[in-house]
């Protein structure tokens, strides 16, 4: 496995590619904790996303990209805030189809996807839509051959190695499994998104209306 790899991006951001989901989420967590701790050299942003990291408003990337070959990058850790905690009712329209692909019961997957820690990996697709890590290769499972024209908002999904809510209503090709009340993007609320990168998640059953 080889190290992170730079790009440039314009004159004053560095894009840097990763190899695993792993790697870019440890990077990610580096990265905040330099900046934290004031080690970080002055920039605007850091972006995750599934393997890379863009970092925008670099005065120097070239001397940011040096920088980072000599880091040494601990494995990812748990998060020090707190775990936010989503009620889900586990109602949704595909809970069977991915009990069958799990070869389980609806039941043992409601107890597989709430018994899981999970941490927001990257986020994108709508404002407020986290990608949800944690569950692991072995309960991935495919989009819908057909995707929905709407999916409801609230609607807690399945793709690949992923979870995610959808914080409004919109077309979608995940696995439903399951609604939620809770309001992921509130512009009035600082944060608006409620999961940004790097939160640690849980899912709690609820008795479904």
């Amino acid at each position: 496995m080889s190290g992170p790899r730079t790009l440039p991006v314009g004159e004053h951001a560095l894009l840097v590619e990763l190899d695993s989901a792993e790697a870019t989420g440890a990077l990610h967590a580096e990265l905040l904790r330099r900046r934290a701790t004031g080690t970080l050299p002055p920039l605007r942003e850091i972006v995750p996303a599934a393997r890379t990291v863009l970092l925008d408003g670099v005065a120097d990337p070239a001397a940011l990209a040096a920088q980072l070959t000599t880091w040494h990058i601990p494995p990812l850790e748990a998060d020090v805030r707190e775990t936010v905690e989503i009620p889900v009712r586990y109602d949704g329209p595909d809970l069977a189809d991915v009990a069958a692909l799990w070869q389980v019961s609806e039941q043992e997957a409601v107890r597989v996807h709430s018994a899981a820690e999970f941490r927001v990996a990257f986020c994108g697709f709508a404002p407020g839509f986290a990608y949800l890590t944690g569950l692991g290769e072995r309960y991935a499972v495919p989009r819908r051959a057909t995707p929905r024209t709407a999916v409801p908002a609230g609607s807690v999904a399945l793709a690949g190695p992923y979870t995610g809510v959808y914080p409004r209503s919109s077309p979608g090709g995940w696995q439903l499994i399951g609604s939620t009340d809770a309001a992921l993007w509130d512009p009035h609320r600082e944060p608006a998104a409620l999961l940004t990168p790097g939160t640690r998640v849980r899912f709690v059953p609820r008795v479904a209306r």
